[in-house]
Order: C-alpha cells, then sequence, then structure tokens
C-alpha cells in the first residue's frame, strides 16, 4: 500500500422538468454531444420503379453514409469516459470565470477545519436533518449582471462556511442565508480551483457549526444524505438519501483530475456546496458534481469531495490563503496492523524508498510501524491521516517494531509527493 494520497433530449419527452428563467447553473454536470444518428431511408412510393443501375448506385451510398455515421457514433461511444466536466445550464445562461472581487477577510487567523475520527450512535434520517440542516445556508454571489446560487455549510460558530470554488467564482458580491431566514454579507477568504473548495466568512456569533467526519472510513453501501438548495431558491433546505457508490472514483474535471466520493443520491442545479452526510449526522464531503449525459438516461451519478481532502487543502486556506504541498514519507506498508505481542501492533514496512524521509531516518524493510506522532495505527488509513497533518518541513515520529525492540526515530519531512511522482 503505497503511502502517498491520490488528490486522485431525444425525442419524446420523459422526464417532467421544472423551468424558469433563472440564474446560471452552480453544479458542474458531466455532458457531451450528441452522436450521429441513424435514420431509415423512407421506402420508395409503391408502383415506382428505378433503373437497376440506380438502386445500385443508392444502395451503395446509403451504405456508405451509414458506416460513416456508425463510424463516428462508435467513435463518440468509446470516448464516453473521458468527455471533460463542466458547467452545463438548463436556462442557457453563460457566464465566463473571473477574478474573484468579492470583499476579503483575513487568513491567518488560526481557525482550521476540524475532521473528528471517530463518532456516536447512527441517527435516522429525520435526526440527521434536523442535526444538519441548521448549518446549510443558500449563497448568493453576483456574477456580473446575473447571480450564482449555490450551498454551503458552517463549520464554525462565528461564522466560517465552506462552499465550491465554482459558486464564487467570477464574484462581486456574496450573501448568505440561514435556515431561519436571517441573511448576512460575506467575506472571501480564500479558495482553490484545482480542488475547488472555497472559504467565506460572515460577521456573526453563535451559528450552528456542522461536525465533519472522516471520509475515509466509509465504505461501499453506506448510507449518506444530501442537503442543498436545488434550482438555487424556493426548494431550500431539500433533503435526498442514497448510499456510496464507490469510494475513491478518480474523475477527470477540465483537465485535472479530482479523487471523489460517488453517491446515488440525488443532486440538482444548486447543490454545489452541499454537505454529503453519514449516518452518524457528520459532513464527509462537499457535493460538487453529477453526471448527465445529452442522449443516455443517466441517474444516480454524484460526487462529492472527501472530507479527507478538505481537512488539509481548507486548513491551508485558512492559514495562508493557498495550499501547499504535502509531504512524502517515503515508505509502504500492508493495509492492516499485525499483532506483534499481547499490547503491540503494528504496520509492516514493505518498502522504503532510498534517499527519502524514511531511509534518511533509518527505517527498515520488516520494521513495523507501532504509533506516529503518538497515534497508534491500525490500518495504513491511520497513517495517510497523520501525514494529512504535515507540512513540508515538519518533523513525524514513529515508534517502531524491530526484531522484538522497540525504536523511536524522526522522520525530516523535505520532499513533497508532487517531486516525487
Amino acid at each position: 500500500m503505497e503511502e502517498r494520497e491520490d488528490n486522485r433530449r431525444l425525442p419524446g419527452e420523459v422526464v417532467e422538468t421544472y423551468s424558469r428563467p433563472d440564474p446560471r447553473e452552480v453544479v458542474e454536470v458531466y455532458t457531451r454531444p450528441l452522436p450521429g444518428i441513424l435514420r431509415q431511408k423512407a421506402a420508395p412510393p409503391a408502383g415506382k420503379k428505378k433503373r437497376k443501375g440506380l438502386w445500385i448506385f443508392m444502395g451503395c451510398l446509403a451504405v456508405a453514409v451509414a458506416l460513416s455515421v456508425t463510424a463516428f457514433a462508435w467513435r463518440q461511444l468509446r470516448n464516453f469516459g473521458r468527455d471533460r466536466f463542466g458547467q452545463y445550464s438548463p436556462y442557457e445562461v453563460e457566464t465566463e470565470p473571473g477574478d474573484i472581487t468579492i470583499q476579503s477577510w483575513p487568513t491567518g487567523q488560526g481557525v482550521k477545519l476540524d475532521v473528528l475520527r471517530d463518532h456516536g450512535e447512527a441517527l435516522t434520517a429525520q435526526e440527521v436533518y434536523r442535526q444538519v440542516n441548521p448549518s446549510v445556508v443558500r449563497v448568493m454571489v453576483q456574477v456580473g449582471s446575473k447571480a450564482s446560487l449555490g450551498t454551503g455549510v458552517i463549520f464554525t460558530e462565528d461564522g466560517y462556511i465552506l462552499t465550491n470554488y465554482h459558486v464564487v467564482e467570477g464574484g462581486s458580491d456574496c450573501y448568505i442565508a440561514l435556515d431561519t431566514g436571517a441573511s448576512y454579507q460575506a467575506s472571501y477568504v480564500a479558495g482553490d480551483p484545482v480542488n475547488d473548495l472555497a472559504v467565506l466568512k460572515v460577521d456573526a456569533r453563535g451559528l450552528p457549526a456542522a461536525e465533519f467526519g472522516d471520509s475515509e472510513d466509509l465504505e461501499v453501501g453506506d448510507t449518506v444524505y444530501a442537503i442543498g438548495n436545488p434550482l438555487g431558491y424556493e426548494l431550500w433546505g431539500t433533503m435526498t438519501d442514497g448510499i456510496v457508490s464507490a469510494v475513491d472514483r478518480n474523475v477527470t474535471v477540465d483537465g485535472r483530475t479530482m479523487t471523489l466520493i460517488q453517491t446515488n443520491a440525488a443532486l440538482n442545479s444548486g447543490n454545489s456546496g452541499g454537505p454529503l452526510i453519514n449516518e452518524y449526522g457528520q459532513v464527509v464531503g462537499l457535493n460538487v458534481i453529477k453526471m448527465s449525459s445529452s442522449y443516455f438516461s443517466i441517474e444516480g451519478l454524484g460526487f462529492a469531495i472527501p472530507s479527507a481532502t478538505m481537512d488539509r487543502v481548507v486548513d491551508d486556506l485558512l492559514a495562508s490563503g493557498e495550499t501547499q504541498l504535502q509531504p512524502v514519507l517515503g515508505l509502504s506498508v500492508l493495509l492492516e496492523a499485525t499483532q506483534l505481542s499481547e499490547t503491540e501492533s503494528g504496520l509492516e514496512v514493505v518498502e522504503v524508498t532510498e534517499g527519502l524521509a524514511a531511509d534518511r531516518a533509518g527505517v527498515r524493510v520488516g520494521d513495523y510501524v507501532l504509533a506516529a506522532d503518538g497515534y497508534p495505527l491500525e490500518t495504513s488509513k491511520d497513517l495517510l491521516w497523520v501525514r494529512r497533518q504535515k507540512r513540508i518541513g515538519d518533523e513525524l515520529t514513529m515508534t517502531l517494531w524491530r526484531d522484538g525492540e522497540i525504536l523511536e526515530v524522526t522522520l525530516s519531512l523535505r520532499e513533497s509527493v508532487e517531486e516525487t511522482e
């Protein structure tokens, strides 16, 4: 197990739609062009005969055209998994990306996004809604002469809010509204277009902050919920449910690869930046993308940014306004810990990269890592969690088991994951 973490119409209406003139789309949607449509030629009127040579010519021409169109359609279908994601508007309102000129709020205030590694008892859907919905806000952004409407999540009681970068992109003014109807002008703290995350701040106290949980604990089949503002405003506070369809799904979005949670919980225009919630009432993802097609019927394919990614990126944005490179440890371990004695268990080291942090610290293949920075390790995900708390230039202590002896080593984290890829 590498310790690295990847920041990896057709005729006949069949769905009733709610249509109205409205601002631009704020949920990114997967779309692609309609391929060539094969149409059967109408039979000639009865009684009309053509000369045999003409029939042969027309038949050959029809076959050639059909083959050409079929080849085009086949090429389109083969490219299905490689088409780009982009913003899509059912109201055909287009806006160009631009700089964010929303009034700013300073970074470096010592604020962090707390992602908990434990949880309480499972809740009913009603309990989840009552617990989380007060923390879900409507985000309204002025973008030129139009507005961008999305969703956000309060993560501190003094008014820090998380949403998608594409919701605020190009914005000049921003307001948020609570489920109580109270509204505030929001300031822009920082954002990262690559990970599609942005932090907003309102000048308020005593706001209901959501609890964030660890997305690394999710498994396929787990129950999840989404709360957001589909279609923008009138349907605010809508909750949908589903399951985790896949974890660590790599999806290419505008030339960049994002590692996302896949879910079949219904997402619609305006859900961008809304929470994906586990059965314990914890936010484990931020809804960002849904898939659609102009000629396939696609349902139940939504994606969310995992809290494991938000944990690192948001803390960087809060501290300095930009994301920092991730350090590399330079070792690979097995997925599960091995019981070494009645009191000790650890992750077996199966590879050490020469010249990197673990090698310099004296870690060897065959060692067992009992703890990292004092945290006991039961799975490789525990080690990844510890690494996400570190930045280039930090040190990380490891407790090792080697041939029955317990050793302490210190890793100096000088290199980044990007530099070693």
